[in-house]
């Protein structure tokens, strides 16, 4: 009798045991629905500040002459941007082009719908985009960041006015930034413009009010438009620069975007299609599924191996030395291609940040990267 008892007792424990895992199971498919079916919603209730959007006083150029409004800075030692994966080192003497990276969105906090200067967390998570991302052009220059009361990310899960308001005030941080950055770098030195993210939307924007039609469009090397989609039509012709179609073209635009796999630019793509281009031409008709490879720049997994910075490197050599009315070899005014698969390979190996997957060669018919496998990011 004893025995059975026990028998009874464990198999009752292994009917809970399994009534607990099924139920957990449910619970998992549940959840999975919800937010299949009301995942954007759940996030707007999460992310989108309730509070009304705060007037802030504007800052000029002048303020950011205080190196503690940057993250990075030439005259900032050890900041987040010179840092290098093993076996690689930061450019060891100044010069090179002034590359100016605005950092995509770190501030993740619904109390306001702009980040506090001195917010630690937004900040720190701000280093780390740096890391992964600013040091890319470390062969090519000398890096400058700012910090700028960015808009929340929850700014981009809504359409309300004070989102838009948001956005305007982290531009003009941005561009006190931008003028500050331009008094502090010589008249003729080359330059990389780069954001991702929110800060690549800031870029487009400096794009067409800063640059596009001024003398400083002459000595733009690049500009790396990343993680925002640039309309062929409603975009790029109010940006001043045509977009790149060779690999050694110099003063024009990249652009992709990446997603791991499984793929779902849902979110980004509804708020690209409610916006209105820099042109003021209506964006929603540029990004049908049809549309997309011929009027949006290219989406594609890149990866940031060295070739982006060599390629940068070399053309702003090309840059500098004709600014200075020199005749530079053939060599600096030309950029490396795709390289061959096993210099891919040990590129990946040694200075890809986020994968470490080999490099294989996508030539879109308007823009040559070098990227990862589909699915990388």
């Amino acid at each position: 009798d004893g025995v059975a008892a026990l028998h009874n007792g464990d198999a009752r424990l292994v009917r809970k045991f399994l009534y607990v895992v099924v139920g957990l199971i449910v619970i998992a498919l549940a959840a999975s629905l919800a937010y299949r079916l009301w995942g954007v919603n759940m996030m707007r209730m999460a992310m989108v500040p309730t509070r009304a959007f705060e007037q802030q006083a504007p800052v000029d150029a002048a303020a950011y002459r205080d190196a503690a409004r940057w993250l990075a800075r030439p005259d900032i030692p050890d900041n987040p941007a010179l840092w290098t994966p093993a076996g690689q080192k930061p450019r060891a003497q100044a010069g090179g082009a002034a590359v100016f990276f605005i950092h995509p969105t770190s501030y993740l906090n619904r109390a306001h719908w702009n980040a506090p200067l001195d917010d630690g967390e937004a900040n720190d998570r701000a280093a780390l985009f740096l890391r992964g991302q600013a040091s890319a052009f470390n062969e090519a220059g000398e890096i400058w960041a700012p910090r700028y009361r960015q808009a929340t990310f929850g700014a981009f899960l809504t359409d309300a006015g004070a989102a838009n308001s948001a956005l305007d005030l982290a531009y003009r941080d941005v561009t006190a930034a931008f003028d500050a950055f331009l008094s502090q770098i010589a008249p003729d030195r080359p330059i990389i413009l780069a954001g991702h993210s929110q800060g690549a939307l800031h870029l487009m924007r400096l794009l067409k009010e800063r640059v596009a039609g001024k003398p400083v469009a002459q000595r733009i090397v690049a500009a790396y438009v990343v993680g925002w989609p640039v309309s062929r039509t409603a975009d790029l012709p109010a940006m001043g620069l045509p977009e790149c179609a060779r690999a050694d073209q110099a003063g024009c635009i990249l652009s992709w975007q990446s997603f791991a796999e499984p793929a779902d630019p849902t979110l980004i793509a509804d708020i690209f299609d409610q916006s209105t281009g820099l042109t003021g031409a209506a964006r929603r008709a540029t990004s049908s599924r049809s549309a997309r490879s011929r009027r949006i720049l290219p989406l594609a997994s890149a990866a940031r191996s060295r070739w982006a910075s060599t390629s940068a490197m070399r053309t702003t050599r090309c840059m500098h030395e004709r600014s200075r009315g020199a005749s530079a070899p053939a060599l600096a005014c030309s950029c490396n291609r795709c390289p061959a698969p096993a210099a891919t390979r040990a590129a990946a190996r040694s200075s890809s940040r986020l994968s470490r997957r080999t490099c294989r060669c996508v030539r879109p018919a308007s823009l040559s990267i070098c990227s990862p496998p589909p699915g990388s990011n």
